[in-house]
């Protein structure tokens, strides 16, 4: 049985995504902030995260960006007053796999649920464990751990991290936007165009000497970006 995490402050909102995913066949466990939240994570595993932005005291956007660098399970953000385009963007970069705009019907949420459920995230694959070396960096997939050469930590978002991993995977190829944008979203339903662009942006700050020239992650105009760089991998399995 899945285990689904309600985060919301609202008892009755909560309550009630309660009641109704319970009745679908789903373990449902409702926090009201992120301290039960933490708790929750700690103790057992969670198959899904629903995490209301309108959350009081906490801004419910830092929970899904903390929730991102250090869970698989894909985040469902809920908001009844940020409606804007820019927040659905800056929410789904931060790791979220949908936002869902109050009011919405009970039915179209559980599919919703269920969509993003399907979805199986990159590092999912628990018989092979990869670490990528290359340039002056290394990544742990199964730890989700960027490494500079002076041994420092670098965080990424679910979106940064798919997108690395999709470049690592295909070293001195053009990859088109379309490919990077399949390859760093969890869910399709919201694609906005720009989306691929920023992230590309942000990854190269993290990466790069000079994310103004960028020498890792170049442009190809016209035709997408390239990852120029060797990329040696060392894969670990389970023994059976």
């Amino acid at each position: 049985m899945k285990h689904i995490l309600v985060v919301d402050d609202d008892s009755k909102l909560r309550g009630l995504l309660i009641d109704y995913l319970s009745q679908h066949a789903f373990r449902v466990t409702g926090v009201k902030d992120s301290h039960q939240l933490g708790q929750v994570l700690q103790a057992e595993p969670v198959d899904l995260i629903i995490v209301d932005l309108n959350l009081g005291h906490e801004d419910g956007l830092e929970i899904v960006r903390t929730l991102s660098g250090r869970s698989d399970a894909p985040i469902i953000i809920i908001s009844g007053d940020r409606l804007e385009e820019t927040d659905k963007v800056v929410g789904l970069e931060l790791g979220a796999s949908d936002y869902v705009t109050k009011p919405f019907g009970l039915r179209e949420f559980l599919a919703r649920v269920r969509a993003a459920l399907r979805v199986r995230p990159v590092v999912a694959d628990r018989k092979e464990r990869k670490i990528y070396a290359f340039d002056k960096w290394t990544l742990n997939v199964k730890k989700r751990q960027l490494m500079s050469a002076e041994e420092s930590e670098v965080k990424l978002t679910a979106g940064e991290f798919n997108l690395l991993i999709a470049f690592l995977d295909a070293p001195r190829q053009v990859l088109s936007r379309e490919q990077l944008l399949s390859a760093s979203r969890v869910h399709d339903e919201e694609i906005f165009d720009r989306s691929i662009d920023v992230l590309i942006l942000r990854l190269r700050r993290k990466l790069e000497s000079d994310p103004s020239t960028p020498k890792l992650i170049r442009t190809e105009r016209g035709a997408g970006y390239i990852f120029d760089s060797d990329v040696a991998i060392e894969a670990r399995r389970r023994p059976r």
